[in-house]
């Protein structure tokens, strides 16, 4: 069978984008990882947040073999957009302001505490919202957007500010504007978008530096482990049990 030369071109494009945040974001990812490793140690919790697509990079972190036990997901109702119906519906509530307010004065979420906020765009009102709003509750902000977005397009929120300007921390997934990596003859739209392999890379590698910055620190990261491999449950369920209080996916 022959090699499809479009999914070759999505390949290199998206390793490409991925050596450039390697290369060009090592030192805030590095510090990001300080940030969550210093919450940990102090006895904070962590919390990611992501609307729309987004959302899967945030997933990606909770409650998962090999991550952070406690990292917990801050869900907002609707923003995932393909659990509304109708889908669209999600992008709309991404607009809607104070609904990042009200879901953060009912959350678990307290000064101290780490919250990473994920949005390819950072323009709508709901991420910016939230990132203000988690700022002055005491939480330490992490952002994980394309700052291309900021430079070309316009806010959606009434500060006219985007998700980069309200952060402490800020990672740049170098995503291009409209997230489509191909742009072909013959067909009309661009199309293969990377925002979300890039953007569940920083993610871990985020994770990856937290817990070298634990180790640093004499703490023993609160990993998860496989359920699939022999010992996984018996593990997790000792590690569920010693930091029961710092998570929240859990009843």
């Amino acid at each position: 069978m022959s090699e499809s030369k479009l999914a070759g071109q999505f390949f290199d494009a998206a390793i490409g984008l991925l050596e450039r945040v390697r290369d060009e974001e090592s030192g805030n990812i590095a510090a990001a990882g300080a940030a969550i490793a210093d919450t940990v140690a102090a006895g904070g919790r962590l919390f990611a947040f992501g609307a729309g697509h987004s959302s899967l990079a945030a997933q990606d972190v909770v409650y998962r073999a090999g991550g952070l036990a406690l990292m917990n997901l801050l869900a907002v109702p609707g923003a995932l957009g393909v659990d509304v119906m109708p889908a669209t519906l999600g992008s709309a509530l991404e607009r809607v302001d104070g609904l990042a307010g009200a879901v953060l004065d009912s959350s678990p979420a307290k000064a101290g505490d780490v919250l990473v906020i994920i949005s390819l765009s950072g323009r709508n009102a709901l991420p910016v919202e939230m990132a203000l709003n988690a700022r002055a509750l005491g939480l330490k902000v992490i952002g994980v957007t394309s700052v291309a977005y900021a430079e070309e397009t316009r806010s959606r929120h009434s500060s006219g500010g985007f998700l980069r300007d309200h952060c402490d921390i800020v990672l740049d997934s170098k995503i291009a504007i409209g997230d489509a990596e191909l742009d072909v003859d013959g067909i009309e739209a661009p199309f293969a978008p990377a925002s979300t392999v890039v953007t569940s890379a920083v993610m871990q590698a985020m994770m990856a530096a937290a817990a070298e910055g634990l180790l640093e620190r004499g703490v023993e990261p609160p990993l998860l482990r496989s359920g699939n491999v022999d010992g996984g449950h018996e593990w997790n369920g000792r590690v569920m049990t010693q930091y029961a209080d710092r998570i929240f996916y859990r009843h």
